[in-house]
């Protein structure tokens, strides 16, 4: 159940009593009840979380911001806090907290804006008449060992056929 319709159900019960407003919301009321006597925990709750993540933030703030989630964890862990990992993930998370990134991204192919564009052998008619007389496919990566599927000089013999994307289309 959203907050907002407990909040409602408590503005309004004054008026129109707790069980015709669960009613028509389709709100149990036994859950109603639940969310008012939680309430003192789930503020305590939220007073630790805050607590929590000033502690978080003063841990990443001594790294000069090197630390992420799992350095962070084990910090508190040895200052004798006991939390859960995907918890400190989840407040570091929320709270736009991040670790530094020691690699950068590796660029794999930079194109030349200055060559031509490949020509379009198909003429981009894609109907096939009968099977086997174009091939035509996206190929973005061709491993280096086929299984054996490699003839003598290198080239690709004829029973290999490349795993994914390929159409059989006509001229």
């Amino acid at each position: 159940m959203s907050p907002r319709r407990w909040a409602f159900i408590s503005d309004h019960r004054a008026d129109f009593g707790v069980k015709r407003i669960c009613r028509v919301l389709g709100a149990s009321r036994a859950g109603y009840y639940r969310h008012l006597a939680t309430e003192q925990a789930r503020a305590e709750r939220r007073a630790e979380e805050k607590r929590t993540v000033s502690e978080i933030r003063a841990i990443h703030a001594a790294h000069n911001g090197a630390y992420g989630a799992p350095r962070v964890h084990a910090e508190l862990r040895a200052r004798g806090r006991r939390l859960n990992r995907k918890r400190v993930s989840r407040l570091m998370r929320i709270n736009h907290i991040v670790g530094r990134h020691l690699r950068e991204k590796k660029r794999t192919t930079i194109a030349d804006p200055a060559a031509p564009p490949a020509p379009d052998l198909v003429m981009c008619d894609f109907t096939a008449d009968t099977l086997d007389t174009t091939w035509c496919g996206d190929i973005t990566y061709v491993a280096a060992v086929c299984d054996g599927h490699r003839l003598a000089d290198g080239g690709l013999g004829p029973g290999f056929f490349p795993a994914a994307g390929v159409v059989p289309v006509s001229r």
